[in-house]
């Protein structure tokens, strides 16, 4: 059976520890066997970040730029123990951050849904999906450790010489201070974005900020947002019949828990990511998590929305058996086959991102799954496999 031909690359991006082995594995039973897999390798794994200063990162997040769209395995945010650990030249920084700023796009995650996995908040009926913010605040941040007495300032220095400042604190003693910012350009960016997408898939739109604590730098947000939906969005949100509201990022927890679900949250850059991992640990597992980010000009990335399973991969180390589940990262592979399709006009691969799909979540839903999703699928027969047994239970069906 011939394998199913591509046109134009993907931007493969390669991670670490059990994701690492993981991806593998579904290139070498779920992909490979069934298309002509082209695609642009970088490995983003820690030792080659750290041998190239990085600079794998940021060739990896051009070359998306060039051909449109990728797919990232989880990679790993060293900290000090990290550091120690990979014996590395410095704290690199979030791989994920950097690509989102050089992309400047919005991060949309969403829950996969299956039989068996109820949610744990019982009002929810429909996926949740996150926009998160892909750009600045504290992953953008610069901070110091102040060892004394000291007074901290904020300063700002125009072209033109003039100057605003303002005192941030005045330190009796030790402490931390930190400096973070954003831009109107970005943040209007992800105000389209999330715009954009509400209308494509006709869902209500929620927005939340603390603009009452944070008088101008996420009142900006609130400001922003409101201007761009009056001026360019209301009309198209009104003849869809969706809605757009916004609300402090408390009340807007408190609406969520009491809601059905079936809408889109947009949330700052940390807002967002915390509140992506809090949904979709509701809905059964950080591993049942879709994510794409999609930047203003039509670039996207899709990648599994959490960590690397470090517990995991020591025991894979160890010649232990594992129990991982791999659906955000197939799910990553199928949303960027299925994106790079309709970008180059392929139907037969378009329908077997779909059939991917389908196979995952059919394995589960016929009571074969991983370990983390034991304790929560309510079906009456199931049975844990691992790690790549999994992926083989989605190969047969696959085929």
């Amino acid at each position: 059976m011939a394998k199913i031909q591509m046109k134009t690359p993907l931007v493969e991006m390669d991670g670490d520890e059990m994701t690492r082995i993981i991806w593998q594995g579904i290139k070498d039973k779920l992909l490979t066997p069934f298309i002509d897999l082209k695609c642009e390798y970088y490995a983003l794994g820690l030792p080659n970040r750290d041998a190239t200063d990085d600079q794998v990162t940021v060739d990896a997040a051009n070359a998306i730029k060039k051909y449109g769209v990728g797919v990232k395995c989880a990679t790993i945010t060293p900290n000090a123990q990290r550091v120690e650990e990979y014996k590395l030249k410095e704290m690199w920084k979030s791989p994920n951050g950097t690509i989102r700023a050089i992309l400047d796009g919005t991060v949309f995650r969403a829950p996969v849904i299956v039989k068996g996995i109820t949610p744990s908040v019982s009002t929810w009926k429909k996926p949740i999906t996150i926009a998160r913010h892909a750009y600045g605040d504290i992953y953008k941040n610069s901070e110091l450790y102040v060892d004394g007495a000291a007074k901290a300032e904020l300063l700002v220095t125009y072209a033109d010489g003039r100057q605003d400042k303002k005192l941030i604190h005045d330190f009796r003693s030790a402490g931390v201070v930190m400096g973070m910012h954003n831009t109107d350009a970005s943040i209007s960016s992800f105000a389209r974005s999330c715009f954009n997408y509400a209308l494509s898939v006709k869902q209500d739109l929620w927005f939340s900020t603390k603009d009452t604590i944070s008088k101008i730098y996420d009142h900006r947000f609130k400001d922003l947002f409101a201007e761009i939906y009056e001026n360019e969005f209301k009309d198209q949100f009104e003849a869809a019949g969706i809605e757009f509201f916004y609300t402090l990022i408390d009340d807007a927890v408190a609406r969520v828990i009491r809601s059905e679900g079936g809408f889109i949250w947009a949330c700052k850059n940390y807002d967002g990511d915390v509140m992506s991992d809090m949904v979709a640990t509701a809905f059964g597992s950080l591993a049942m998590m879709t994510s794409v980010l999609v930047s203003p000009d039509g670039l996207y990335e899709y990648e599994a929305a959490h960590g690397t399973v470090t517990r995991h991969y020591y025991k894979h180390l160890k010649g232990e058996a594992t129990s991982t589940n791999s659906v955000a990262t197939i799910f990553a592979w199928s949303g960027a086959l299925r994106k790079r399709a309709e970008l180059d006009g392929l139907e037969d691969l378009a329908a077997f991102a779909d059939r991917l799909e389908k196979a995952t979540v059919q394995t589960i839903e016929e009571g074969v799954m991983t370990g983390d999703l034991m304790n929560l699928s309510t079906l009456p027969e199931k049975h844990k496999v691992g790690t790549m047994e999994f992926l083989d239970e989605v190969a047969k069906r696959l085929s």
